[in-house]
């Protein structure tokens, strides 16, 4: 159906400059009258009509600045990218090379840790040995949440400071340590990564028993400022 038809008979509340815009089920808009009804969102969301501000006029998706935010750049170094995350907890004899802490010990309920925080200050690498040059921290803490099974939930920030990335990523999420891959929430940024959101998988790299483990994060970023 064309869009001035679909306007005229499923969005009656438009007027002629009004914008819409729908592009993978998302949609921009903004109407001079406040009475458009969610049936006429959801027909719209539902054909997946990529409409133009006025007629005959086509939308320029890198210059329109009526949307609240662009897609990254699929040609972008930072859309995607692999890092390394080294941890090295304090074992009260290696406190030179000792990058987290436990900030509150195992409940004793379970056989899997439950209870224990940790708090950490990681470094991160491009490539998995850990004397690689680093390129920003991790910084932030995960716990322990089952008693019958080894699970973690983090909450931590990677802070970066190379010549490639400038700024900060958020990510959370539970961590499943039993399952090959795990995917998190990236949550936020700045600099760089402003208001960034994404997925961030984790395959654990290596794990020398309970003092040292290494995580690939393979992080993918699909909106950003």
């Amino acid at each position: 159906m064309p869009y001035s038809d679909l306007r005229q008979k499923f969005v009656p509340a438009c007027t002629a400059d009004s914008d819409v815009y729908l592009e993978d089920s998302t949609i921009w808009f903004k109407f001079s009258h406040k009475n458009l009804t969610l049936a006429n969102l959801l027909y719209v969301s539902e054909e997946k009509v990529l409409g133009r501000k006025k007629k005959n006029e086509s939308i320029d998706e890198n210059n329109d600045k009526s949307r609240p935010y662009i897609k990254v750049n699929s040609n972008s170094s930072n859309k995607k990218f692999v890092l390394y995350y080294h941890d090295t907890l304090f074992n009260c004899t290696d406190e030179n090379n000792a990058t987290s802490a436990t900030a509150a010990n195992a409940t004793g309920l379970g056989n899997c840790k439950f209870g224990m925080l940790v708090v950490f200050n990681d470094p991160l690498t491009k490539d998995h040995h850990i004397l690689y040059p680093t390129i920003g921290r991790a910084q932030g803490f995960y716990f322990y949440d089952m008693k019958d099974d080894y699970t973690a939930w983090f909450a931590y920030t990677l802070v970066f400071n190379s010549s490639q990335h400038k700024g900060t990523l958020n990510i959370m999420g539970a961590d499943l340590m039993y399952a090959e891959t795990r995917d998190l929430s990236v949550v936020g940024g700045k600099g760089d990564f402003l208001m960034a959101r994404g997925i961030c998988t984790f395959m654990t790299d290596t794990n020398q028993g309970a003092n040292y483990f290494r995580l690939q994060m393979d992080i993918k970023l699909y909106e950003c400022y």
